[in-house]
């Protein structure tokens, strides 16, 4: 299969020195696009302005400009946090008054803090108390009812009601390492988390218990993620491999390993081919990793072998899709942030018509339907 080269279509750098000594001091841990380490959160407006976008690009992104300035453009803002800041997660709705819509931004901290911010005027809501350690992840729960989950180095996650007066509702214990990364599915029921281990913990998210301990990598897992049907759970470890399963049975679907793109490099060191992220995409079609050989990857589910890749010339910490497809965003060691093309593609009838039966369907109940087996196996993604 022939790969694609993905065109980075914009770069953020760092606007100031580097406030500290140490030399780990300036990666971008987390990037993350509005549903529509620093101390410091940089909100920049979306669509890019000219200055960050090469030239070529201009006309291609003409339209989605066209629709900022029907609303208003907004502007750049700076959030002091105080503190080194580790995660970020979105919002759309007030936690101190319910029946008001607004752009919230959550922000995990060195000192196990966690803040709210409502962004349009750079206002502190909340600071939520207990964690010990940095707190590294966060993830809200997609109904937007403002149940979120924080993850921690102090190897807990903590779940937060913040229509309750922020009230801390439940600690999940059982990691023996620190927590790097939780994600909530599409369908709120189910929590997974990974920590410095070689499995990751998939819980309830009605009853707050464990639910599986999914084993399968040779080092410690670094990233996970659920499907937007969620009717998959991806996770990313240092031992080079992707491992997907299915998040109602426990098992495991298949895997995707990292080789080395450029034939000139030495394949024999497997530390440099270490994963440090993987995500889905909008529409659930792809998946991207990024890793220590400072290559971006694509993958199709389908396929074992990436579809386009992109190459950076320092390493790799994070990456995020944009919400509504076409871009991804990765965060760098140097403190930069780039923005690159990514597949976008028109979802088929017989993938809108998948996407919807799962979103509501377990893999038991989709395996009790009076349909065909090949329709089944459909279904549940055992077609691979």
């Amino acid at each position: 299969h022939a790969r694609e080269k993905l065109l980075l279509l914009a770069k953020l750098k760092p606007g100031r020195p580097h406030q500290f000594d140490w030399k780990s001091s300036c990666e971008t841990w987390s990037v993350a696009f509005s549903p529509d380490g620093h101390c410091t959160v940089k909100l920049i407006p979306w669509p890019l302005e000219k200055q960050f976008i090469p030239k070529g690009f201009e006309a291609k992104n003409r339209s989605s400009k066209n629709e900022m300035k029907g609303r208003g453009s907004p502007k750049e803002k700076m959030l002091d946090c105080g503190q080194i800041v580790w995660g970020m997660l979105w919002a759309h709705h007030h936690p101190q008054v319910p029946d008001v819509s607004c752009l919230v931004l959550a922000t995990g901290l060195n000192d196990g803090q966690i803040k709210i911010w409502e962004v349009q005027i750079g206002l502190l809501l909340l600071n939520l108390s207990g964690h010990q350690d940095v707190v590294r992840d966060l993830s809200f729960t997609p109904s937007g009812n403002l149940i979120s989950v924080s993850a921690s180095q102090d190897k807990t996650l903590r779940i937060w009601d913040l229509n309750k007066h922020s009230k801390q509702i439940q600690v999940l214990s059982g990691h023996l390492q620190w927590v790097y990364c939780c994600s909530i599915s599409q369908d709120c029921s189910m929590l997974c988390s990974a920590a410095e281990e070689k499995s990751v913990f998939l819980w309830s998210m009605r009853s707050y218990m464990l639910i599986w301990k999914l084993e399968g990598h040779q080092s410690s897992v670094v990233s996970c993620d659920t499907s937007p049907d969620s009717a998959l759970l991806v996770m990313a470890s240092y031992d080079t491999n992707v491992i997907m399963w299915d998040p109602y049975t426990g098992e495991r679907l298949r895997s995707l390993h990292h080789t080395q793109v450029d034939p000139a490099m030495d394949d024999s060191d497997v530390h440099i081919s270490s994963l440090r992220s993987v995500c889905f995409s909008p529409e659930g079609l792809y998946l991207a990793t990024v890793a220590d050989d400072r290559l971006l990857r694509i993958w199709a589910l389908e396929l074992k072998t990436p579809i386009a890749f992109a190459s950076v010339t320092n390493g790799l910490c994070c990456c995020t899709f944009f919400p509504h497809g076409g871009v991804i965003a990765t965060g760098t060691r140097d403190g930069h942030i780039q923005f690159w093309t990514a597949p976008r593609v028109l979802s088929s009838l017989k993938h809108l018509r998948w996407k919807a039966r799962r979103s509501f369907l377990t893999t038991y109940q989709v395996l009790a339907l009076p349909i065909p087996k090949k329709m089944k196996e459909f279904l549940t993604y055992r077609t691979f």
